[in-house]
């Protein structure tokens, strides 16, 4: 299928932001596929690179959504299909960014990738993270009601650990072996801290994941991004990528086994204007993130008919 972010004027005060991992759930995008023409023809593209993508949205329970190799092309899929039902209706966002997995929908929207290109991509990503996984088995944790410059020393303190996700001021995800985050628990908790397990399978973006960034920069070689038309923000270095392709697929690959600087790119975009961010996407993770970390914006999701109909009248409203 043809581009996803071409047709209406961007809206400059507007962002989308791409779901990630974890955000999947059993039947997410039935609904919308039902409704939107264009985000049905996102499912279809997806089930032309992987068979069976929609059926596994629509009707996966909930353990095969939690399998990696599964969950990173279903969420991208839908992702996908949420940003193109709002393009559909005319909303055109004047930057774009995504967490983790997110970030492949937003490169995708902003014109790096076709469809089809980012599904082979995320499942590329998929099958390499999940090797990795098996080579280096790893967990995480979601550490709250710290600061970040606490929750580093602590996974310092806890052994192979490391600060891997700066989601909100008092939201940083620790990312090691499991006996290093088993230890960070009773260290955060001494410190008046909270520490709770993400359920993943391995320890991402931290450097546990290097044989996957290794990979994915190979394949990126073979089928190399188009300068993104739209500004879309690096988890890498919570800036805008670069316009150089070569550039776009080094910051892309080394994503995977570097930290997601959240924070810095919400940050960023709220200073260059924008005051409206929708989620596009299974759950509304991202958008309790952007309302504990800014203040004087606002925060939608859409990823059905009706949080998509409640979007086009909020941004229409101004």
């Amino acid at each position: 299928m043809g581009a996803l972010g071409e047709g209406a004027s961007p809206l400059k005060n507007v962002a989308f932001l791409f779901a990630g991992q974890g955000s999947q759930r059993p039947g997410m995008g039935r609904a919308l596929g039902e409704k939107s023409a264009a985000a049905r023809a996102v499912f279809d593209a997806a089930d032309a690179v992987r068979p069976g993508t929609s059926t596994q949205c629509f009707d996966g329970t909930k353990e095969e959504l939690a399998l990696t190799e599964n969950t990173q092309p279903c969420v991208l899929a839908v992702d996908l299909a949420c940003a193109a039902a709002l393009a559909e209706r005319g909303v055109a966002p004047a930057a774009v960014a995504g967490h983790s997995l997110g970030e492949l929908g937003a490169l995708a929207f902003a014109g790096a990738f076709d469809v089809e290109a980012v599904m082979r991509l995320a499942v590329e990503r998929a099958r390499l993270m999940s090797a990795c996984c098996d080579a280096h088995p790893g967990a995480m944790r979601a550490v709250l009601k710290l600061a970040p410059e606490r929750v580093e020393e602590l996974a310092s303190q806890a052994g192979e650990a490391w600060a891997v996700n700066y989601n909100s001021p008092l939201q940083t995800v620790v990312a090691g072996s499991p006996e290093a985050c088993e230890c960070l628990d009773a260290l955060v908790r001494d410190a008046g801290g909270r520490s709770v397990r993400v359920a993943v399978s391995g320890a991402f973006h931290s450097p546990y994941m290097a044989d996957a960034a290794a990979g994915l920069a190979a394949h990126l070689a073979r089928h190399a991004p188009a300068s993104p038309r739209t500004q879309c923000w690096a988890n890498l270095t919570g800036r805008p990528y670069p316009a150089d392709p070569a550039q776009v697929a080094q910051t892309l690959a080394s994503q995977v086994k570097s930290p997601v600087r959240w924070v810095d790119e919400l940050r960023g975009m709220r200073a260059a204007g924008i005051d409206t961010f929708v989620e596009v996407g299974p759950g509304h993770t991202l958008t309790g993130l952007v309302r504990r970390t800014l203040d004087g914006v606002r925060a939608l999701s859409v990823e059905d008919p009706d949080q998509l109909e409640a979007a086009v009248a909020a941004i229409a409203e101004g």
